[in-house]
């Protein structure tokens, strides 16, 4: 949607509008996201926008004050991810606008739907320079679905009925609504629009039954086909179409990260997830099994072929998965299905696409299949993408001689068999939730470890920065997804790194009784980064240490004590034996809780397709 001040965007105005009293604009815009259903908003305040908190003092809505607006924007996209409705964060101008943008960027990138109101300085200000004052509307242009500069009082009940809409329809996304002081101190009498009709906006696109019978024509020329799904098919609530889809025809299931839980990774047609450290079988089901590297062969012909039909459902053929896009599914026909036309070819080309909401579609294949059933069966496909799961699952090697780090040496001397490695600790999380928690994930190693050794059974339940890759991201997500789901186990799989960014957020946890916990995987290094020096740099470390350069030896900084300034209960575990029973205090804890897990650096992320590469050179464990 083209992006405009609110004057030009063209809304017709139900007959059922409702006058209200006459109030002041900030009253009038939180009296609005009332309307709209808004629990909970992650608003930090400041001089532009203290009409709008003073508001908020009159409102049912829950209000959490984040420590830093960074914060806030992660938390209301964990809200968002974790429920499916518009997240809400507020800031003030300028400064506080600026910090807002990792998150707005990070929620366009991964179509998360985002309500972001920012108070601006006055209209007769504008564009003078004035203190705190960032040209927001025009900043943000690159990396929101759509923005607003309010401009008349009479507009914030349509503009914040809009913003929603847009946010959550469609292919969601960021919307910002940046409100100069003077138009929420002003006064009018509100006329509340009962319903909106965007002119050329036209977000509910349905796949023809043409076009969904070429897929049935398709699948019955087909010998190996696989299912790709990203976070399309979880945004569009098609989760249960597309396992019904998948049993129904017997077809293989691959994910993206962002799609984890689209469909359950504990069943039988499940290859996991595919990409750069993607499981092994689920990459040679798409693109097929190579010989080694060798002077006397061609290292791109297959020993055992991929796919010949790959369904794409709601994917975006992202760099991360695909690897060299020219080799990606090189031998195989590829249908598209997404409901975002600028999606469509944008990376790869493909050979018969498809416009479509992903769960009218899916529905609608569905029925089409139950009326006629395939004549095609695919159980030797299915047998040979077993076979590769079995001979490469996601593994870890445990040495009986560790390579200590230096952070470790003092400690561990004599206790080498109790290194805990960073699978392990994901691993007994899983055993210990029995499966049954949210994840989020700050980014790195971790978060790669964090889709390998949990598995994941229902959408929304890992909470991942895919697209931007945002640092700082896992706690303050897990934080917004506790306040949205109380009842559920919400566990941030965190390393020392990306923990460190957004820290801060403790305090907010302990004063709001934000139960959420994190696990941290301190290794005293940017881990990814260490990874490709080790791969790429013949291990020369470029700025990656994290920890005192004076006293390799100790932990630094000490999270328990860090964590008890902020009155949150926090202990450090260095040896396995130890950790079970750590693991279990904090998953019983009633508070927010920090888990401090000493691991090696030395660990690699593996399979591990290096950028721009092909199955082909994929490294395996």
């Amino acid at each position: 949607m083209s992006k405009a001040t609110a004057e030009s965007t063209e809304t017709k105005t139900s007959a059922k509008a409702e006058l209200g009293p006459r109030m002041k604009g900030s009253d009038i815009l939180i009296k609005c996201l009332e309307r709209e259903g808004v629990e909970v908003i992650f608003a930090y305040p400041g001089g532009a926008s203290m009409e709008f908190h003073q508001a908020l003092t009159r409102s049912t809505i829950r209000t959490i004050l984040p420590r830093h607006e960074q914060g806030g924007v992660f938390m209301a996209e964990g809200y968002a991810r974790a429920t499916g409705r518009a997240g809400v964060c507020m800031a003030t101008s300028g400064p506080g606008a600026t910090n807002l943008i990792s998150g707005i960027a990070d929620a366009y990138m991964d179509s998360i739907p985002l309500v972001a109101i920012t108070g601006q300085v006055p209209q007769a200000m504008i564009g003078k320079g004035a203190f705190q004052e960032t040209d927001f509307f025009g900043m943000t242009l690159p990396i929101v679905k759509h923005s607003y500069l309010v401009t008349d009082i009479n507009d914030i009940p349509r503009i914040i009925k809009e913003a929603f809409y847009i946010a959550t329809s469609g292919r969601p996304g960021p919307v910002i609504v940046d409100v100069p002081k003077n138009i929420q101190q002003s006064e009018t009498q509100p006329l509340y629009p009962a319903e909106i009709n965007l002119r050329g906006y036209h977000p509910d696109p349905r796949a023809s039954d043409l076009a969904l019978n070429e897929i049935i024509g398709l699948l019955e020329k087909s010998e190996r086909p696989v299912i790709y799904a990203g976070g399309g098919v979880i945004t569009g609530n098609a989760a249960e179409e597309l396992r019904a889809f998948a049993e129904l025809t017997q077809i293989p299931v691959t994910t993206t990260i962002m799609g984890c839980g689209a469909f359950p990774e504990t069943h039988a047609l499940s290859l996991r997830w595919l990409g750069m450290h993607g499981a092994a079988a689920a990459n040679w089901a798409v693109s097929g099994e190579f010989k080694k590297r060798a002077a006397f062969t061609d290292p791109m012909v297959p020993v055992a072929p991929g796919a010949d039909l790959l369904l794409a459902f709601g994917v975006r053929f992202d760099d991360r998965v695909t690897g060299k896009i020219e080799e990606f599914c090189k031998r195989g026909t590829i249908v598209h299905v997404d409901i975002d036309p600028s999606e469509i070819n944008k990376n790869k080309p493909v050979n018969l696409p498809i416009v479509s909401d992903i769960k009218f579609a899916l529905a609608k294949l569905n029925a089409m299949l139950r009326q006629r059933a395939l004549s095609k069966k695919y159980s030797p496909w299915v047998a040979q993408c077993a076979e590769w799961k079995a001979r490469a699952p996601f593994r870890y090697q445990v040495n009986e001689e560790v390579a200590l780090s230096q952070h470790m040496q003092d400690h561990m001397v004599g206790h080498e068999k109790e290194v805990i490695l960073p699978q392990y600790a994901i691993e007994l999380l899983y055993e210990l939730t029995g499966g049954d928690a949210i994840i989020t994930t700050g980014v790195g190693q971790h978060q790669m470890w964090a889709g390998q050794w949990f598995k994941y059974t229902w959408p929304r339940q890992f909470l991942t920065s895919a697209g931007l890759g945002a640092m700082g991201y896992g706690y303050p997500a897990a934080m917004g997804a506790k306040v949205a789901c109380p009842h559920k186990q919400v566990v941030d799989i965190d390393g020392d790194g990306s923990f460190l960014m957004n820290i801060q957020e403790l305090a907010t946890a302990h004063i709001e009784k934000i139960a959420a916990k994190v696990i941290i995987l301190n290794n005293q290094h940017l881990g990814m980064v260490v990874q490709w020096e080790d791969k790429f740099y013949e291990g020369n470390r470029g700025h990656t240490y994290l920890g005192d350069p004076e006293n390799r030896k100790a932990i630094y900084p000490d999270y328990v004590q860090l964590a008890k300034g902020f009155h949150v209960p926090c202990e450090r575990v260095m040896f396995k034996k130890d950790l079970r029973a750590a693991m279990q205090r904090m998953l019983d804890s009633t508070e927010p809780y920090v888990l401090d897990v000493i691991t090696p650096y030395t660990e690699h992320v593996l399979p591990f397709i290096p950028a721009g590469k092909t199955v082909a050179d994929m490294v395996i464990p």
